[in-house]
């Protein structure tokens, strides 16, 4: 009787008989009201009152009671029926406690009544003959089952989708709003209610045990003939999974008793784990529902009815979920074994399939995929990599990505030996080196700059992992030499089965996906590493930054050699355009000198790397190179004693001082400018200092003397006696090191305002003495008397020139009176002693600068003696310079070229203190540019004559031709040193853009060294475009006249020029015009669109008009001009970026999260195209036809060969007006129809060569739709497009002319072949009715039947579809190649007929091929 008291809360006598048929008759789908009294007394049941009915019915199941307890339990319907109980009624009620909690705006105890009703119905349908007495209702079971969803606030969860990552698809679009009238107050309530913690507790014990009740009901009541409920739990299930964190790990191998569960997630588990047993169904289409649901835990998604996954919010509890979820799917497989297998192979493919972009979902993926595979054998393993090199080519960018995730988890695993691989052909797939070779490698050919990026930057990683297979693996790539190449455009393509992704989604089926591909292709080594340093000059900001971090982990390991020309690369990436490359390219250079400190190259190449980046126009690139410096230098300055080591670290930094000393010494500027920075951040304190003087005796003193004379300048605060006593050390060192003196000469005079007189007496005799032996070196020379200067100075300046003036005069009549000794003694040439004389030209050049009035008329006739043969004149005139000098007076001597050189260095300081001699020296230099000989001596002059033009801007002006002229030097080294010189001018403003100056520097551009053409792009485009942006458009035209020698316009080419300056700077005729275009399209390429469309216009009015108006005459000249004229208007770079840019759409080479920006600017530029346009269309019919039409006729008159070039203008101008060709030219008929013709026929013959080049097999009627999608293999070399450095770089390789050769090498193949190809063909396509045989990439005759009612496999295709279409391409490219010419007929047939090879991607696959054409692979 305990049942009949425990149910009296429920009031079912009293309900109505009529409200119970209504519910009934509703089949639980609404909520029936009540009788007020009656809900009342419903609604003030408490918890106990449901507790101790459960406590109650639970007796009857038979679950904690003995065998005599489970019999009598089959007499409760008897003991309700005698207690006049109807079963009817007591479903009734508990449905509808059970809908009125499932309310949005239920409150806790209407939710947790809820909770408890629907524990006591599926408890009640547990006990046996429930189904007799008619308890089960199947909408009421899946209702009660899902009520946990309902009656848990969702307040979190809502957060969640309301803040959740979405995908590209959803984030472009826009929310309605809400329709006035529409019931969204329930929603608002709902988001008002708040609920405590005491009230969450009680929801979530009603939750434990509704689910607990749940899993009693499958372990009693079996769903085998109840498939929807199945499904629905087995989706319920899968939800709870979220519902709470777990403490601890979950151990699903042990025997599970539901009173031990303590959270909802294990009971979760546990009841997917039920759901698998035979009693609910089949157990394949049980562990399909169940590894499908599991799926999108582990790819950490939020599946719902339809649409598209939304990604979810990475946090401990989703990952602490997908783990265990992953450990649950291992159990299953360990315990079901086969039975299970398949859909492992399933679940792997579909989370390597629909995997996202966002590299944190990769990674995690990437893990799950690596421990899921750890359950197979190695023979699934291998079929599982088989599947996953396909996957890694297919058409999905992320796909690709993906597969290089997973291989870098495999890598990690244990390499399994292909012994263990039972089919002999996957065996091949085991070893780790197919991973590296074939999946990572491979990859850097992509189209995708994300990929290749991603390739290698997974390649820098395996050689930091522990295995020695994966390091020996690729160790072979760079090391072995293959027997197939792949350079510079040579590509492979394959088959790739799947549904374009289109912009609605479509539920993919969870199904085995087939994606076939071709092998894999080899390298030999010396190409992988050349592969590797082009990636270095890619056009991709993130390609070239992985290809930084490869180079350095293969040069860090000794895979390539550690040559010079491999570091001199990884350096000059420290100076690349793009910032983040250059502070890529630091790092790198770090890492690789931290792992090799002892190489003298790592070293040289990482100064030359860092030491420039201290004056990058970047502010964190300088922060970054001056944070390395301060690392490996700086910081390293220990006190020194003979007994200390010097540990790796401390020798690294004085290696690195030494080389700056020596091999490295043009770095010392840069050096300098991080001590200016370093002064300012207070680095060089007393402590400091000591410690450096502390290694000036060690045996890198010549190092710490460089630091020291850096350091001095920011603190001159020194212990004086130590450095003085190096200098009394140094005078009396008879074999004293050259950089070491200057070093202390620097520092002595940067202290010698602290130094009393008498020490300053003292150093000065020392120095005076020094001097007077002029046994010095060069560099020693300069720095004695730059100290000597430092020396004199004080408050009073003349007593500072005195001072000078006293010791310099010393010193010049010492140079003098040798000068006088050698040149006035007959045999004194003979007997010259070059060495010497250079000193004492060099030391009058440095002294004359300090004391200019010292130098004497005979003195400057001394050195200009060493330049001419005219010494009579010092014996006739000892006293006074003899009248200017003729032009033709710099004659052949006997004397050495190097002192000429010296000497003209000399004269040049000579002539920047007296302006006299500048005036009647410049002549002479000019003249000697012209005409000279000697290399040396003319390299000087520019020097010379560039350095004038800075003190005496005006007078050397007019010599300004003069130096540009050396532009075209024979002399490389001159045309460089000028360039360099003129720049330095231009950009301090020295020197204006006048007369032929810039048509000059574009000359520059194709210049027969790169070397030289490139620094003169860099030179323009960093430094002088900067400058003045209207520069290149200014100058375009005229540069068609310049360059074309043509002087008969009344405005342009009409520079004051020689015959031979004429003749130098002309790129007149045929065989100069690709140097002439080459110019064109380079300033054309930096012109602005505003630019473009101003200089077209002008074009016409400047030059077109001419003709037209007969002011330029159409004579050989005037035909050549006007043809030139043409064919630069129908470049593709003179077409307004906005019209011919390609449409922003999303390209293969974009990420998910670049799509919104790319969508929008896709938005902007076409409505920037439809304006420009009409712009451009309005001008073109104002300004251009009408003289288009004039010139037409007179040069049919004319018989002019330029009409050619004018034809062809039009045919490429009207390409983007092909429908308005009649408004255009309605004045002229002829013309129009000529056009017309043109442009039809310019059509065919593009269609004619793109169906050639691809073959695509895309047919032109309705298709069918499962239909196969074939798409280019992915994996091919996408072409290096060219960027602007900084650096030098080389010129691009030809991949056209590469591709061309391959053609021509696959052109002869046999009949034989083509049958053999087709019948391949056939063999890849499935039945129509083949999809519901066998799975897709199922074999023929396998056991695994795979079909799970999602409808059919987005991977798919008919039979016959490819073959046909085909054939049909194949008709149209011969129907369209019989309009052309008779030779490109020829041509055509030859390549359509039997030995016409297919499309790349359908050679049949055979073994040592490696995916190349089987005529190819013979060779």
């Amino acid at each position: 009787m305990e049942l009949i008291s425990a149910l009296k809360f429920l009031k079912l006598h009293q309900v109505p008989e009529a409200w119970v048929d209504e519910v009934w008759n509703s089949e639980f789908t609404e909520r029936k009201p009540l009788d007020n009294t009656i809900e009342e007394q419903l609604a003030a049941s408490g918890d106990e009152a449901f507790r101790d009915l459960y406590e109650c019915l639970l007796t009857y199941t038979g679950d904690r009671q003995s065998v005599s307890r489970v019999v009598a339990s089959q007499n409760i319907w008897v003991i309700l029926v005698e207690n006049r109980v109807s079963v009817k009624s007591l479903v009734a009620v508990l449905s509808f406690f059970v809908l009125t909690g499932k309310d949005k705006v239920a409150d806790t105890q209407q939710r947790v009544s809820s909770l408890h009703a629907a524990s006591l119905y599926l408890l009640l349908l547990g006990i046996p003959g429930s189904i007799a007495n008619k308890v089960f209702h199947e909408v009421l079971l899946d209702t009660c089952s899902d009520l946990s969803s309902h009656c848990w606030p969702h307040d979190s969860g809502k957060k969640r989708k309301r803040d959740g990552l979405k995908t590209s698809q959803t984030e472009g679009k826009r929310s309605k709003p809400q329709q006035k009238g529409t019931p969204d107050i329930e929603v608002d309530e709902e988001e008002e209610l708040y609920f405590s913690g005491v009230d969450l507790l009680k929801i979530r014990d009603a939750v434990f045990l509704l689910v607990q009740t749940i899993i009693r009901l499958l372990q009693t009541f079996p769903l085998k003939d109840r498939p929807q409920s199945a499904i629905n739990c087995t989706q319920i299930f899968s939800k709870l999974l979220y519902f709470e964190p777990v403490l601890g790990h979950l151990n699903f191998a042990a025997v599970q008793d539901i009173t031990k569960l303590r959270s909802v997630p294990e009971m979760a588990f546990y009841g997917l784990q039920l759901l698998c047993s035979p009693k609910h169904g089949n157990q394949r289409e049980s562990l399909q529902r169940v590894f499908h649901c599991l799926l999108y835990v582990i790819l950490m998604m939020n599946k719902g009815n339809r649409g598209k996954p939304s990604l979810l919010i990475l946090s401990q509890a989703i990952l602490s979920t997908r783990d265990q979820a992953i450990h649950f799917v291992c159990h299953l497989v360990d315990e079901l074994k086969q039975l299970a297998l398949p859909f492992l192979h399933i679940l792997l493919q579909h989370i390597c399939f629909q995997m996202v972009e966002k590299s944190e979902f990769r990674i995690h993926g990437a893990q799950a995929v690596g421990m899921l595979t750890s359950e197979m054998t190695s023979t699934d393993y291998a079929g599982f990599i088989k599947w996953l090199f396909n996957l890694s080519r297919h058409s999905k960018m992320v796909c690709r990505l993906f597969s290089m995730d997973v291989v870098m988890v495999l890598l990690e695993q244990p390499e399994r030996r292909p012994g263990e691989c039972k089919d002999p052909d996957l065996a091949c797939f085991l070893p780790h080196k197919f991973l590296i070779q074939s999946m990572l490698f491979a990859q850097q050919m992509d189209e995708s700059p994300t990929v290749q990026g991603h390739a290698l930057s997974c390649l820098a990683q395996c050689l930091e992992l522990p295995s020695l297979n994966v390091t020996r693996a690729v160790h072979n790539l760079f090391s072995a030499t293959g027997t197939q190449t792949l350079l510079d455009g040579e590509t492979t393509e394959g088959i790739v089965t799947s549904q374009q992704t289109q912009k609605t989604y479509h539920s993919l089926p969870f199904r085995t996906l087939d994606i076939s591909s071709t092998q894999s292709f080899g390298c030999d080594a010396r190409e992988n590493t050349t592969l590797l340093l082009q990636r270095l000059k890619d056009s991709k900001t993130n390609v070239r930054k992985s290809a930084l971090q490869a180079l350095v982990s293969l040069l860090k390991h000794a895979v390539i050699p550690m040559s010079w020309e491999n570091l001199a690369m990884l350096s000059e990436r420290c100076r690349d355009p793009a910032v983040s490359v250059r502070k890529k390219a630091l790092q790198c250079m770090g890492d690789l000198l931290v792992a090799k400190p002892e190489c003298s190259m790592v070293q040289k190449a990482w100064l030359q790397g860092v030491m420039p980046a201290l004056a990058d126009s970047e502010n964190s690139v300088q922060d970054k190179a001056l944070e390395a410096l301060d690392q490996l230098v700086l910081s390293q300055v220990k006190p020194y004693s003979t007994s200390c080591h010097l540990d790796i670290s401390k020798k690294l930094t004085w290696d690195l001082l030494c080389l700056l000393c020596h091999k490295c010494q043009n770095l010392s500027p840069y050096f300098s400018r991080a001590f200016t920075i370093w002064s300012k951040q207070d680095k060089f304190t007393s402590t400091f200092i000591t410690n450096l003087i502390s290694h000036t005796k060690a045996d890198h003193a010549e190092g710490a003397w460089l630091f020291l004379s850096k350091a001095v300048v920011s603190s001159p605060r020194l212990p004086c006696g130590k450095i003085l006593e190096a200098w009394d050390n140094m005078v009396s060192s008879k074999d004293a090191n050259v950089t070491t003196c200057c070093h202390i000469l620097s520092v002595i005079g940067n202290i010698a305002a602290y130094l009393n007189d008498d020490t300053k007496d003292r150093i000065v005799e020392d120095l005076m003495s020094w001097l007077k032996t002029f046994n010095l070196a060069l560099e020693v020379i300069s720095a004695a008397v730059e100290t000597l200067y430092h020396l004199s100075r004080s408050d009073d300046i003349k007593q500072t020139q005195a001072f000078l003036n006293r010791h310099g005069s010393e010193l010049v009549s010492l140079c003098e009176g040798y000068l006088t000794s050698v040149i006035m003694n007959e045999k004194g040439a003979q007997n010259l002693n070059e060495e010497l004389m250079v000193k004492h030209l060099h030391t009058l050049g440095v002294v004359s600068l300090h004391c200019p009035a010292e130098v004497g008329k005979r003195t400057v006739l001394l050195v200009e003696s060493l330049l001419t043969v005219h010494s009579d004149k010092l014996a006739e005139c000892p006293e006074e310079l003899p009248a200017l000098l003729s032009l033709s007076q710099f004659k052949e001597n006997s004397l050495p070229c190097r002192v000429k050189a010296h000497a003209v260095i000399t004269l040049g300081k000579l002539c920047l203190q007296h302006e006299e001699l500048v005036q009647k020296y410049l002549p002479v230099f000019a003249r000697e540019l012209e005409v000279g000989t000697e290399v040396a001596v003319r390299n000087n002059l520019v020097v010379i004559m560039c350095d004038l033009c800075v003190r005496y801007t005006t007078i050397v002006d007019h010599y300004i031709p003069n130096i540009s002229a050396c532009l075209r030097d024979n002399e490389a080294v001159i045309r460089e040193q000028t360039l360099i010189m003129l720049t330095n001018l231009l950009q301090e403003d020295f020197v204006k853009w006048k007369g032929s100056l810039f048509f000059r520097f574009m000359v520059v551009l194709v210049d027969p060294v790169p070397v030289i053409a490139s620094l003169c792009e860099y030179c323009l485009l960093h430094l002088l475009l900067k400058k003045n942006p209207e520069m290149f458009s200014q100058h375009f035209i005229e540069c068609i006249f310049f360059f074309n020698s043509y002087t008969k316009h009344k405005s342009y080419n009409l520079f004051p020029q020689s015959e031979s300056e004429k003749l130098q700077f002309s790129l007149k005729g045929v065989q100069y015009r690709e140097k002439r275009f080459q110019i064109y399209r380079f300033l054309l390429e930096h012109f602005t669109d505003a630019q473009r469309f101003q200089i077209t216009n002008k074009i016409s009015q400047t030059v077109l008009a001419c003709f037209v108006d007969e002011e330029l005459p159409l004579d050989a000249d005037g035909a050549v001009m006007l043809s030139e004229t043409f064919n630069i208007l129908s470049l593709k770079e003179m077409k307004l970026q906005a019209i011919s840019a390609p449409p922003g759409i999303m390209a293969g080479g974009e990420t998910e999260e670049e799509n919104m920006a790319t969508m929008a600017k896709a938005a902007l530029q076409a409505a920037q195209k439809k304006v420009v346009s009409q712009v451009q269309k309005k001008a073109f019919i104002e300004n251009t036809v009408p003289l288009i039409i004039s010139l037409k006729i007179l040069l049919e008159q004319k018989r002019s060969p330029a009409l050619r070039d004018l034809m062809t203008y039009l045919q490429v101008t009207m390409q983007d007006y092909r429908n308005e060709v009649r408004e255009f030219f309605s004045g002229d008929e002829q013309l129009m129809a000529e056009v017309e013709f043109a442009l039809r026929t310019a059509e065919k013959e593009r269609e004619m060569e793109q169906q050639m080049d691809t073959c695509t097999l895309t047919g032109d009627g309705k298709t069918p739709t499962a239909q196969v999608s074939v798409q280019d293999y992915p994996i091919r070399c996408r072409p290096l497009l060219p960027v602007s450095f900084a650096t030098p770089q080389p010129p691009p390789p030809n991949y056209l002319s590469l591709r061309l050769s391959q053609t021509v090498r696959c052109t002869n193949r046999s009949r034989k072949e083509e049958h053999v190809k087709l019948i391949t063909l056939e063999g890849t396509v499935i039945p129509q009715g083949g999809v519901n045989d066998r799975a897709i990439s199922t074999p023929k005759g396998g056991s695994v039947n795979l079909t799970f009612d999602e409808g059919v496999s987005a991977i798919f295709s008919d039979q016959g579809t490819i073959v046909a279409r085909f054939t049909n391409n194949t008709n149209r490219i011969v129907k369209t190649a019989s309009r052309i010419n008779g030779a490109r007929l020829s041509i055509l047939m030859r390549s359509t007929s039997s030995q016409e090879p297919s499309p790349p991607f359908l050679w049949p696959v055979r073994s040592g091929q490696g995916g190349r054409c089987p005529s190819c692979a013979t060779k």
